[in-house]
């Protein structure tokens, strides 16, 4: 038995609301508006996170300023850290919470297209919701693949170039700084390996996750934490 089996009651309310939405709608449609349903739920999450962003920006001089001061003193910089956040009652961690979110729909999901079940056999333009890349017969068929494929590199490649800047912008270097944009492109790598429901998922939250953050980050720089949503 799979480890993700305890997600199955949460599998079945996610496999009814898309067949429901499949009644009246192709089912690959149907997949997209609910992923896109689910992310308008919890956007006021993402909306927390980018004010606690913004007030971590503008507080970045002085934690800057602290870390000089306390280079040789962890634990004293980490009680002056904290005590600069709860006076300026901004969380370290908000940015990190549609992320942590999102860890459990993306198993629900993950689980649902990945376990045989009727809407995987339906199609998009004639290409089987539950096939995978190394299945396709055919130009049409290796069409659809390389379209979804192209679409997640392109977002990756916007998120690649955002956490380029957010990794330059940053006053001290974090750990993994380097790494962390190439990271942007693992949805396009996960992605050969799952069927075209999941890279539909994938694509959809992945271009939800990218417009999102250019709306609520606007005319600021997107911190890299919230680059890993």
């Amino acid at each position: 038995m799979s480890v993700l089996a305890v997600l199955d009651p949460a599998v079945a309310v996610a496999h009814a609301a898309v067949a429901a939405l499949a009644h009246v709608l192709p089912t690959a449609l149907a997949i997209v508006l609910f992923t896109v349903a689910v992310r308008l739920a919890l956007h006021p999450l993402a909306r927390a996170a980018a004010r606690g962003g913004k007030a971590r920006g503008r507080l970045a001089p002085r934690v800057a300023e602290l870390q000089k001061k306390h280079e040789e003193r962890p634990e004293r910089l980490r009680e002056a850290l904290a005590e600069l956040y709860r006076e300026e009652q901004v969380s370290p961690v908000a940015g990190c919470l549609p992320m942590l979110v999102q860890i459990p729909f993306f198993s629900v999901m993950y689980r649902l297209f990945t376990t045989p079940n009727d809407l995987l056999d339906h199609t998009l333009f004639g290409v089987p919701l539950g096939l995978h890349v190394g299945g396709a017969h055919g130009a049409g068929q290796v069409a659809v693949f390389v379209a979804l494929e192209v679409g997640l590199a392109a977002v990756g490649f916007v998120n690649y170039r955002r956490a380029r800047r957010a990794a330059a912008a940053q006053a001290t270097p974090q750990p993994g700084a380097r790494v962390l944009p190439y990271l942007s492109f693992g949805s396009a790598l996960f992605a050969l390996l799952v069927p075209v429901a999941a890279v539909l998922y994938l694509l959809t939250t992945g271009v939800w996750s990218t417009a999102e953050r250019a709306w609520l980050y606007r005319g600021v720089p997107v911190p890299a934490a919230a680059l890993a949503v």
